[in-house]
């Protein structure tokens, strides 16, 4: 239970995002110098992309359990509460220790102008629990772009770029070279980079970074060709990258270790299953792209009753003109984000696309959605990993702990 003077903290916090998202570094390196952080020795994977980061975080994390390393993850949104974003092997990060941290915090950007953001501050915070925590290795996961994230503040052992694609365009760029370019901006010079088969536009500008960085790039050809504890033919992609990755930190790990790891791990609202629910937080079109081959891989010719909700600027048509063929009928829904489209909007957008028709029902909440859908079928939910965790806190009862989030 977390106590009132901690929940005013953690409140601040999130008050915190109605700064917005602002790229740049300089608050970043100067809550990083006046804090002496990272800690010392401290190495890091950094890991940008479009799609596949934070399975592939956590795939590495995973492997580095089973080899008994107690390594930092951070990565972000969360799901259901805020300490998903800050964890290590052993646990998350507690209600009193994100309270204490975010007080020392908060006295001392007080005065700042610009003030830090919400991602900012996350990080500072995650990067004083992992110097607390002694955590020698910490898997980085970027919040949006690369160039000017705020996690490109540190200088890790090693980079990772998956695969690209079209999201966060009117902040990345309107192009994949443009949006290649942000991502590869978190190459260092003669830091490894892994990545793997891009389209060419892509993958041109990541050879060229990696190249005037001096650079070493291993580009993956194969996907990992054992089981993963993630289903869908991109996360064995998502699998090699990671084990290449920690190869390339100067890892020297068995392959019953390696192969443990990527069976053992546990990351949620990728393909997860309940029951005979399968929720998938696939946001954009590359996503939704390896949901419907996961899907038919899984389920065949099989349809999915779905339960769709999305945010503002994602190219919503796009996702769901990707959906449609697995698609029996839409339960488009409201969620508790203030980006969340309405569902009545969603209806529209489908509407627009003229395809085969699918009857169509809209709800303002995820519960009354989920008390709409035939239990006996197979259902799918989807659209935004807000909409995914709001829907895991309702199915594990535990909505009382949900915490809404804007970013």
């Amino acid at each position: 239970m977390i106590n009132d003077t901690a929940q005013q903290e953690i409140d601040w916090l999130y008050s915190t995002q109605l700064f917005g998202i602002k790229l740049g570094l300089d608050n970043m390196q100067r809550l990083l110098s006046e804090l002496n952080l990272p800690a010392a020795g401290q190495k890091f994977i950094h890991v940008a992309g479009t799609n596949g980061k934070g399975s592939t975080c956590a795939f590495m994390h995973s492997i580095l359990k089973a080899a008994g390393i107690n390594a930092g993850l951070f990565t972000s949104p969360h799901l259901i509460h805020f300490g998903e974003r800050i964890r290590d092997a052993e646990r998350m990060i507690t209600p009193a220790e994100i309270a204490a941290g975010i007080t020392r915090l908060r006295d001392r950007v007080s005065d700042w102008n610009p003030h830090p953001t919400f991602f900012e501050l996350t990080l500072a915070l995650a990067l004083e629990w992992f110097a607390q925590r002694q955590n020698e290795w910490v898997v980085l996961e970027t919040g949006l772009g690369g160039r000017l994230d705020a996690t490109n503040a540190i200088t890790p052992a090693v980079c990772i770029i998956t695969p690209i694609g079209w999201d966060h365009m009117d902040m990345l760029g309107d192009t994949l070279a443009k949006i290649a370019a942000e991502k590869a901006g978190i190459i260092k010079p003669g830091v490894p980079v892994i990545t793997m088969w891009q389209e060419a536009e892509a993958l041109e500008v990541i050879q060229r970074t990696a190249a005037a960085c001096g650079a070493s790039l291993t580009i993956i050809e194969t996907p990992w060709s054992g089981e993963t504890g993630l289903p869908g033919p991109h996360q064995r992609w998502n699998a090699a990258m990671a084990v290449a990755a920690l190869r390339a930190a100067g890892f020297d790990l068995d392959d019953d270790v390696i192969a443990r790891g990527l069976r053992e791990v546990q990351w949620p609202a990728r393909f997860q299953k309940i029951g005979t629910i399968i929720i998938d937080g696939a946001h954009n079109l590359d996503a939704a792209r390896v949901l419907t081959q996961t899907w038919r891989e899984e389920f065949s010719n099989e349809k999915a009753e779905v339960i769709f909700g999305a945010v503002s600027g994602k190219d919503t048509a796009a996702v769901l003109r990707e959906l449609a063929p697995i698609t029996a009928c839409w339960h488009f829904t409201g969620f508790e984000s203030p980006r969340a489209l309405r569902a009545e909007t969603l209806r529209d957008i489908w509407n627009s696309l003229g395809l085969e028709s699918r009857p169509v029902t809209t709800h303002a909440r995820v519960a009354d959605a989920l008390q709409a859908v035939n239990a006996r079928a197979c259902i799918l939910i989807a659209g935004s990993l807000y909409l995914a965790g709001e829907t895991l806190a309702l199915l594990e009862n535990k909505a009382d702990a949900f915490e809404r989030s804007a970013q």
